[in-house]
């Protein structure tokens, strides 16, 4: 009885972890998405990005490199960058 109730909430677990990964997939698919759009890039690849980021002025290469840091940055660290990297 103890084994097959474990089971139930490991694998209860195992889908609730793969569902939050899933919802986090998507939220960073829909932001890069948006970045895409926003910047005009019509190439949707790694490649079209950074042909675009060739074409940028200073200005634009700092704001973009800003959403794109806030968005993919390590939530491990403290917020006062007391991090090694």
């Amino acid at each position: 009885m103890k084994n097959s109730v474990l089971k139930g909430v490991l694998g209860a677990l195992a889908v609730a972890g793969v569902a939050m990964v899933a919802k986090k997939v998507i939220e960073r698919k829909t932001f890069v998405r948006g970045i895409f759009n926003e910047y005009g890039i019509k190439e949707k690849s790694p490649f079209g990005l950074a042909d675009k980021i060739r074409e940028m002025d200073e200005e634009k290469y700092q704001e973009l490199k800003g959403k794109l840091k806030k968005e993919f940055a390590s939530k491990c660290c403290k917020k006062d960058n007391s991090c090694a990297a």
